[in-house]
């Protein structure tokens, strides 16, 4: 199985960050046949365009869905950009049509925060904008001149990822974010400072940034400490780990 079909079956297989309460969807209960070996990428090599590709391809090719369109951007009557629109689907069986917004994220936890490992990403400010911004473009006249419906499609939100603890700093993990809650089993990374690198007590092995949802199976040679970056790596036995400088989050860091 090549890195493709098992991110693709990562998407199928994984629960969203959070409990299934509307507008927040899961897809571990559509429909699917496995990826083919011979599907290629083209598009933007960034993590969230592949994640969405995969998300696209995977509604699209079951039997419950059918694509109407996808990234309908919006401008304001000045041409100002008010963001995209991810995916209109219509759900074939009840011919009901669907507004989806579609997220892969990654958050690691410090003083009661979901930062991401570059800090400007928090998980409260990103949830918020996905639910009052980009789920309701689909209400707004732009929209609806361009794609005529009879009223405003169903929200449905996907985020999925991974959330990560450091397990040298003990604290609450919060169970809930802006009133939904959190799903418990989504926290299964660690993360930890580059001073508290020794702690780790095995060797570490880097991600490539489409690696992060699935991991690697090839453990060739182990990174050594990290300075002046964050690092995202991963042990023989599959443990998820985000190495972040001293500094963070206060100096937000950026992968290098």
């Amino acid at each position: 199985m090549n890195s493709l079909q098992r991110f693709y079956q990562w998407i199928a297989n994984t629960p969203p960050l959070f409990k299934i309460t509307p507008p927040f969807i899961t897809v571990d209960n559509i429909p699917t046949s496995p990826l083919s070996g011979d599907e290629n990428y083209n598009g933007n090599p960034r993590l969230g365009f592949l994640y969405q590709h995969l998300c696209t391809k995977l509604l699209t090719d079951s039997s419950r869905y059918e694509l109407i369109a996808e990234e309908i951007q919006l401008n304001d009557s000045k041409g100002r950009t008010i963001g995209a629109v991810d995916l209109i689907l219509k759900n074939l069986d009840d011919e009901e049509f669907e507004h989806w917004e579609v997220a892969i994220k990654f958050y690691l936890l410090h003083q009661g925060i979901w930062y991401g490992p570059n800090a400007h990403d928090q998980l409260h400010k990103k949830l918020d904008r996905m639910l009052t911004h980009q789920l309701k473009m689909s209400q707004r006249q732009e929209f609806h001149q361009q794609l005529v419906l009879d009223k405003n499609p169903a929200e449905r939100l996907l985020l999925q990822g991974r959330l990560y603890i450091n397990p040298f700093s003990q604290e609450n993990v919060p169970k809930a974010c802006l009133g939904y809650d959190l799903d418990p089993n989504q926290v299964t990374g660690y993360w930890c400072y580059q001073s508290q690198w020794e702690q780790i007590g095995e060797p570490l092995y880097a991600l490539s940034k489409p690696q992060w949802a699935i991991g690697t199976n090839e453990y060739l040679t182990p990174i050594d400490k990290p300075s002046n970056r964050f690092v995202h790596a991963q042990t023989q036995n599959g443990q998820f780990w985000f190495i972040v400088e001293d500094s963070w989050p206060n100096h937000a860091n950026t992968e290098k």
